[in-house]
């Protein structure tokens, strides 16, 4: 059972930047990809970026431009860098895994991370 451990939320007023993190306790086919989704309150949850270990990526096209998803195979991390925050990025972000970037979101899931932007 793969645990995936995301740290890095927070506090941020907007137009700010945060940097999460999601460490994976081993490397296994099912981190093929990573990547990350969020569900805002009241909202169903959506996808925010995902790679592979390759490092081919996809984004929900309204956070491509300000939010980068990157990735350290060594240490079975992946990172989502988020800049120019909005208060409508306010939402709990989840990491999770899958065998492709197709199949992200079937894998494991960590318990997530709030990140709340400020007006």
């Amino acid at each position: 059972q793969v645990q995936l451990v995301e740290s890095g939320g927070g506090l941020v007023q907007a137009g700010g930047s945060l940097r999460l993190s999601c460490a994976a306790s081993e490397s296994s086919s099912s981190i093929n990809a990573m990547g990350w989704y969020r569900q805002a309150p009241g909202k169903q949850r959506e996808l925010v970026a995902a790679i592979t270990r390759g490092g081919f990526t996809t984004y929900t096209n309204s956070m491509k431009g300000r939010f980068a998803i990157s990735r350290d195979n060594a240490k079975n991390t992946v990172y989502l860098q988020m800049n120019s925050l909005k208060p409508e990025d306010t939402a709990v972000y989840y990491c999770t895994s899958g065998l492709t970037l197709a199949h992200i979101g079937y894998g494991y899931w960590g318990q997530g991370t709030q990140v709340t932007v400020s007006s």
